[in-house]
């Protein structure tokens, strides 16, 4: 405040103009009470007051009336007028517009995921990212860096797509969102419209699957649905229950796994733990599965 403070008194001492008035529009402490700034006001001058102060040259109505006062009345006057891609830039580039186009861009490709094919959805989101990089490349925001970047960052996620990993996804990601900073040159406007359009994305994820959960592809796109179950009739293990009972002869020792003869039939058992040495009697018990357990009989 103190550097300011003494910018405007110089500034006004260099043009000749009383310092006092420079201060009091910017210090409430300067008191110029016939001015209309009291203690605890800034000073700002009407136009006559101005030029009663010495802190305006004189006032014109209109460019003509000024070029009339400078003795500039044969002056080529050399009017820049807004071309249509200029104007369409300005709207673009519009710190409302852009978190729209985000948006759409962002909810034209999530549901493009949800649906077969390539289809309207993601035509608008191409659109609207397309858009939003022409806006700022006209209004000099941008260069093609820019755009670079967000067509290295959209080939690292079809890559991903191909490769496992993950690296090149997280590399694409990040690309694309660097792209739209470098393109808007304002960290903060950025910020805030990515976080609205992530927040329409992800609130537009929610309802689709809520919705439109049973009519969408994705899923099934990413998802095995198919299950090797015994309805399909897929089966891991032939079971078998029926040798429940039956009894046998351990056609070697049991330690506690080994081979006996059940009704005629080599099978590998296990015991419930203990041991049984070579021709003795067994009793299956139960059967797990494959798991046969079998059980010593006594003469």
């Amino acid at each position: 405040q103190s550097l300011w403070l003494s910018e405007m008194r110089e500034s006004a001492e260099r043009n000749g103009r009383d310092p006092k008035f420079a201060l009091a529009m910017a210090d409430k402490d300067v008191d110029i009470p016939e001015y209309g700034a009291g203690k605890g006001d800034l000073l700002t001058l009407e136009t006559k007051q101005a030029l009663e102060v010495g802190y305006s040259e004189g006032t014109a109505e209109s460019l003509e009336d000024l070029l009339t006062q400078l003795d500039l009345e044969g002056a080529t006057v050399l009017k820049a007028e807004e071309s249509l891609a200029e104007k369409i830039a300005r709207f673009i580039t519009n710190p409302v517009v852009v978190p729209i186009l985000l948006s759409i861009g962002s909810l034209g490709l999530v549901v493009e995921l949800y649906s077969p094919g390539f289809g309207v959805p993601g035509f608008m989101g191409i659109s609207a990212l397309l858009l939003f990089f022409y806006g700022h490349l006209v209004a000099g925001l941008a260069g093609m860096e820019a755009i670079i970047l967000f067509i290295l960052g959209v080939i690292f996620l079809i890559a991903e797509l191909f490769v496992p990993g993950g690296i090149l996804g997280i590399l694409g990601f990040v690309s694309v969102i660097g792209s739209l900073y470098v393109a808007s040159g304002n960290f903060v406007h950025m910020t805030i419209s990515l976080l609205i359009s992530f927040a329409v994305a992800f609130a537009a994820s929610i309802l689709l699957v809520k919705v439109f959960g049973k009519r969408m592809n994705i899923f099934k796109k990413l998802i095995l649905r198919d299950s090797t179950n015994t309805e399909s009739g897929y089966v891991s293990n032939v079971s078998r229950r029926e040798l429940v009972g039956a009894e046998g002869i351990a056609l070697t020792t049991l330690r506690p796994s080994g081979t006996a003869v059940i009704n005629d039939e080599r099978l590998d058992v296990v015991t419930e733990g203990g041991y049984i040495i070579k021709g003795q009697k067994v009793k299956v018990i139960k059967v797990e599965g494959s798991r046969i357990v079998v059980r010593e009989l006594n003469d």
